[in-house]
């Protein structure tokens, strides 16, 4: 069946994205597009490729609430063959996409929720990557409560045959130590995850909703490490190896949290799962809530989003620019403000520039060329939700994942799932 150009798919997008069932294993190059004179399709763009989109309902969900709206994304490599995934979570479930063939992803798998039938009706869910397994965590279900840390051998993917796409997979275990949790972390250099904002069946916070580490020694048996909770209700956190300017602590895994109870970036020392330490709290001015960030690649600088900014005071996208080079005091050195006022949120960073997920701004590429005078630069952008850029929820990208090879970055969010390809300077992947 010939899927819909995208001039229709548009159309639907604005209102609710109605389905089609992909095939997916033959080319479409109705769902690709050049960015030319600030359109690919159409799409809004600069410097973006679209290479395919998948609406959610080609990838086993839908855009209301509790279909099976887009949220977080990961990525996946087979170390043995070569062969890309991209993993799409949806309120419902996981979709697993081979994206392979460029010119003909396949929705290859769906992960349903680990949450009891009917209960699925949260958008939260969050994936990361260790050792060839996922693992997922979300906030559903209402009212029981009751998902746990999925883990799924990803490695099974091997034997799925494409003509019985999507095939419907079990996890191959869930970690019951607590039962929801908001975002989970993994530090592969050190095989421990990092859950936050994680409450057990009666609901009460596990680990005062700070850090909760978890062993992946045994990356199919997770195992309980400790509890951060002098920091409680962190949001979202990447811990490191670290290997930045403060000799102090070089060789020490710290972890970087943004923590909204109150608003904060809060530096720790988690080398010692029984006796972490904190080594800085530190407010900044016009806070909303304390939402993600992240660290460039030598560990010197931490970019950093709030979530409710936007709407609370009325500016533009703004991300802040921390000087981590004191672990104990860093400093905010700068304020990057888009030309856009979307809601930001998640963001990441690959060599040279900082992939953002801005809601209805869709994606923002920034340079960080100058990011040591806490300035950064507008140098490319995807717009995945044409009909305006205000700040808000329930439309646009909610994440992305920039680290595949080819340099594809996947796209994802409520409407769906976006393969494209920035045109980027030199310092780019």
């Amino acid at each position: 069946m010939k899927l819909r150009p995208i001039v229709v798919t548009l159309t639907i997008l604005a209102s609710t994205l109605g389905g089609v069932t992909a095939t997916a294993q033959e080319p479409d190059e109705s769902r690709s597009a050049q960015c030319i004179d600030g359109m690919a399709g159409e799409f809004p763009c600069n410097n973006v490729d679209l290479i395919h989109y998948f609406t959610m309902e080609e990838l086993g969900g839908g855009t209301e609430v509790g279909t099976g709206r887009g949220n977080d994304v990961w990525g996946w490599r087979d170390p043995e063959t070569g062969r890309e995934y991209v993993l799409a979570g949806r309120e419902n479930g996981t979709a697993i996409v081979d994206i392979s063939n460029l010119r003909a992803p396949l929705y290859l798998a769906n992960l349903p929720t680990a949450a009891p039938e009917g209960d699925a009706d949260r958008i939260w869910r969050d994936i990361k990557v260790y050792e060839n397994h996922a693992y997922i965590v979300s906030e559903g279900g209402a009212p029981s409560f009751q998902h746990g840390l999925q883990v799924l051998d990803l490695t099974k993917l091997r034997d799925l045959d494409p003509a019985d796409a999507p095939v419907t997979l079990e996890e191959d275990t869930i970690y019951r130590g607590f039962e929801t949790a908001h975002n989970i972390f993994i530090n592969e250099d050190t095989g421990f995850a990092y859950a936050v904002g994680a409450r057990n069946l009666d609901r009460s916070l596990s680990c005062e909703g700070g850090l909760h580490m978890v062993d992946l020694s045994e990356p199919a048996d997770p195992q309980f490490a400790g509890c951060l909770d002098e920091d409680p209700h962190v949001h979202d956190v990447q811990c490191v190896v670290y290997e930045g300017p403060d000799r102090r602590y070089t060789g020490r895994e710290i972890c970087f949290a943004s923590s909204p109870q109150p608003n904060t970036l809060t530096i720790s020392d988690v080398t010692d799962k029984n006796d972490p330490v904190i080594l800085s709290v530190s407010p900044y001015p016009g806070d909303g809530f304390a939402h993600q960030g992240w660290l460039t690649e030598n560990q010197r600088y931490f970019l950093f989003g709030d979530e409710l900014d936007e709407l609370d005071f009325g500016h533009n996208t703004r991300t802040h620019v921390w000087d981590t080079a004191d672990l104990t005091a860093p400093a905010l050195i700068g304020t990057f403000e888009s030309s856009a006022p979307a809601t930001d949120h998640n963001m990441y960073v690959r060599n040279r520039y900082v992939y953002q997920s801005n809601y209805r701004a869709g994606l923002r590429i920034l340079d960080l060329q100058n990011v040591a005078a806490g300035q950064l630069q507008e140098a490319a952008f995807f717009d995945v939700y044409p009909p305006d850029d205000q700040p808000g929820f329930g439309f646009g990208t909610w994440s992305n994942y920039p680290f595949f090879h080819r340099n594809v970055v996947a796209v994802h969010g409520y409407q769906g799932l976006w393969l494209v390809r920035p045109r980027l300077g030199r310092g780019a992947p």
